[in-house]
């Protein structure tokens, strides 16, 4: 199955944006091919990973449930990326799956709260929409997270970032 991963990955024929939703049906159909997925993820440079780490984000927007806990934390180790685009998708797919890993959720948001300085915008949209996510969820880091979620949003200098936070903070009452 690697060598069939690979081979779209590396197929010129089939464009950029038609792989994601190819291997995002490729997990959805088989919640196993996740853990090939990671296992190619983590030995391909940023534009591979990028790919894969899109991929699990357009399956989990359907069926989080096809996230496991070795994805997971692999993922959060992602959010340190030096690629923007890894760092972006990391955080979709947390925002995704925030409620079915209640306990890896301290190290996500540590990391998360570290790209809401980042520079680009979509890094710092996908951050806010993680952390709103996770807000959601009622865990006990709301105690600590509402406070850093309303400093962050009052330095955000982005409207539309800032909505994101406020109609979170809104839904839960904050």
């Amino acid at each position: 199955m690697n060598e069939f991963i690979l081979n779209i990955l590396s197929d010129k024929s089939i464009k950029a944006k038609d792989k994601t939703p190819i291997l995002g049906k490729m997990i959805l159909d088989d919640s196993s091919m996740i853990d090939t997925m990671v296992s190619i993820a983590q030995n391909s440079k940023d534009p591979i990973k990028g790919t894969l780490i899109e991929a699990m984000e357009y399956a989990t927007q359907q069926q989080p449930e096809v996230v496991n806990t070795n994805c997971f934390h692999f993922i959060i180790e992602h959010l340190e990326s030096k690629a923007p685009r890894v760092k972006w998708e990391s955080a979709k797919v947390i925002g995704n799956t925030a409620r079915l890993f209640p306990k890896l959720l301290p190290e996500a948001v540590e990391k998360l709260i570290v790209n809401t300085n980042h520079e680009g915008t979509v890094v710092r949209w996908s951050a806010a929409f993680a952390l709103s996510e996770i807000l959601k969820t009622k865990s006990g880091l709301n105690k600590d997270l509402i406070p850093t979620v309303q400093n962050i949003c009052e330095r955000e200098e982005k409207d539309s970032i800032k909505k994101i936070y406020l109609k979170a903070l809104k839904s839960i009452g904050a």
